[in-house]
């Protein structure tokens, strides 16, 4: 039996809020799509599915009844564990409003999923329509609160270096749970690059900062790999999907399962074993 620190977790990110199916027809967007993705994804070795939902525009959407479906829908199949995102819709995330705040929380709150996504600052988004991702005080502080009340473990996505300095804010002052768990999002224009000195210089402010958090990285596009490969010889956990890629090599479109799949192989290849959801429960400090 392998030791706890030769486990990774692999995360399956599956939709996303900027991946159309019209662009990749395998991007599942019903809640019977997702939660078959989710099982196959946790078949092939991810202890965590990480959730966006779309409405019937297939635009990203914070409808607390489609993650709900969702979550029932997995339910039924494993116990893989369910990671719902805090972005909400694409107007939500570039508004400063309590009502912005309180649809892009509402899932977490009325649902309590064992995660959620995290982010830890504001941030200039780069994009063919560039816009300001809003994750100001205000709403750090309902999302911490709601993190604690429901039982909810937060994935901190760390997009610069900058943002651990928020997250020691928080923490210093109790107002956010530990330990920490954070995701390297790498790629994103306005944040740091999906290459493996990024992953270093991340884990270097991170084991000062704090040396008893976990951690997972990922890069967008053909940035995905370098990013996991040096994520798991650095020690980490990693995430794959179409949320961040939706190619599994040049001209060949992906599918969740075979990201996933490939995943576990590499893990594998490094010596170590995908983490069950369980197993992944016990790193994170998930109570069931």
């Amino acid at each position: 039996m392998r030791k706890m620190s030769e486990k990774r977790i692999v995360t399956a990110a599956l939709t996303g809020a900027m991946s159309p199916k019209a662009v990749n027809p395998n991007v599942p967007v019903t809640p019977e799509e997702i939660a078959e993705d989710a099982y196959k994804c946790y078949k092939a070795g991810a202890a965590i599915v990480h959730l966006h939902m779309r409405n019937a525009q297939d635009e990203a959407c914070s409808d607390v009844e489609l993650f709900r479906e969702s979550q029932r829908l997995i339910r039924e199949k494993c116990d893989v564990i369910i990671n719902m995102t805090t972005t909400g819709t694409n107007a939500a995330n570039t508004a400063v409003c309590e009502e912005a705040y309180d649809e892009r929380i509402a899932p977490v709150i009325e649902l309590e999923p064992e995660m959620c996504s995290y982010d830890a600052a504001s941030f200039n988004w780069m994009s063919a329509k560039p816009f300001t991702f809003q994750n100001p005080p205000a709403f750090l502080e309902k999302l911490n609160k709601a993190c604690i009340e429901h039982h909810c473990k937060p994935e901190i996505e760390i997009f610069n270096p900058g943002m651990f300095g928020v997250i020691q804010w928080y923490t210093d002052r109790g107002l956010l749970p530990g330990p920490c768990h954070f995701q390297y999002v790498l790629g994103v224009q306005g944040g740091l690059p999906a290459v493996p000195k990024s992953v270093f210089e991340l884990e270097e402010y991170r084991k000062e900062m704090f040396p008893d958090s976990t951690w997972s990285a990922f890069g967008t596009s053909k940035g995905n790999l370098p990013c996991i490969f040096t994520a798991l010889a650095l020690g980490g956990g990693i995430r794959v999907g179409l949320e961040d890629t939706g190619f599994y090599a040049k001209g060949i479109l992906a599918d969740n399962e075979m990201l996933v799949q490939r995943a576990a192989r590499i893990v594998k290849e490094f010596g170590c074993e995908p983490a069950t959801p369980d197993e992944a429960r016990a790193m994170l400090k998930i109570a069931r």
